[in-house]
């Protein structure tokens, strides 16, 4: 039996993730001296209250191998294979920790792979493979149907400031519009894992409108999609343009996930985001 493991940066909710039956791990918060879970210690809503008050932007680590340890030790005891799904790692260092943590093992049955990816699409990735690992595929097909899901994410982003990206060293492609007005709302994208500039408007309702347009050019009209949506702060925005591709796309449900601390670091409250996946 294959077993799949995440962590926050999925924005998948703690208890949920326990109820799918994922082994689920946290990022670290650091404020200071103050280090914090963010799967039990510390929630988005609490987060963003705290980052808007701090004078300097704290820092994230990433899950240490010692917490992969003992949960690889019992799976591999419990004769399953491990799929690790990780955030980008050209924006986390979850790979890298799970990667070491594997080393000690040196088992053919540990599988550590890099999503290029974070924030909802990641967690479609992870929910999609844990449902192949329920209906029992081999394990080889399940590592495949993920590596063609990771060939065919988008991921669409609307900050309203690069200020958190270029300050966490995150900015990527993205470096070339600082020094631009401040009242420009930036369009980014993450593509290959890494974050890159697609074109800016003057106010954030230009930009969530032209979001929709961009995402419209090319989201198939299916739940083969898996559009999600996700925010940090911005509910109702989040709530509104759900509604909107509902309708427009003829989508049953699409689902909002609330960005973790670890991903609101780096993108500053107030984000919006679309994630889907483009035709095979």
């Amino acid at each position: 039996m294959a077993v799949i493991f995440a962590d926050t940066t999925s924005s998948i909710p703690t208890e949920e993730a326990k109820q799918l039956g994922i082994e689920f791990l946290p990022q670290i918060i650091v404020f200071g001296d103050d280090t914090y879970r963010d799967d039990y210690e510390m929630d988005s809503t609490t987060f963003i209250n705290r980052l808007k008050t701090e004078k300097d932007l704290p820092k994230t680590a990433a899950p240490p191998p010692a917490l992969y340890g003992p949960l690889f030790e019992k799976h591999l005891n419990a004769g399953n294979t491990i799929i690790v799904l990780t955030p980008s790692q050209k924006v986390s260092g979850t790979f890298r920790s799970a990667e070491v943590a594997a080393q000690d093992f040196a088992s053919d049955k540990i599988h550590v792979i890099d999503t290029q990816s974070i924030g909802a699409s990641l967690a479609s990735i992870v929910k999609s493979a844990n449902d192949w690992c329920k209906a029992e595929l081999e394990d080889q097909e399940i590592i495949q149907n993920v590596e063609n899901l990771i060939s065919r994410e988008q991921n669409l982003f609307v900050v309203d400031t690069l200020e958190y990206l270029h300050k966490g060293g995150r900015i990527g492609g993205a470096k070339m519009l600082v020094g631009s007005l401040l009242q420009v709302k930036p369009i980014l994208s993450l593509r290959k894992g890494q974050v890159e500039p697609v074109e800016s408007q003057r106010t954030k309702k230009k930009a969530l409108s032209r979001l929709k347009e961009l995402v419209l050019e090319n989201c198939p009209t299916d739940a083969s999609s898996k559009l999600a949506i996700q925010h940090g702060g911005a509910l109702e925005d989040a709530q509104m343009l759900a509604k909107d591709f509902e309708q427009t796309l003829n989508i049953p449900h699409v689902p909002i996930y609330h960005l973790p601390p670890a991903f609101l670091v780096h993108a500053g409250p107030g984000v919006m985001g679309v994630s889907y996946f483009i035709k095979d």
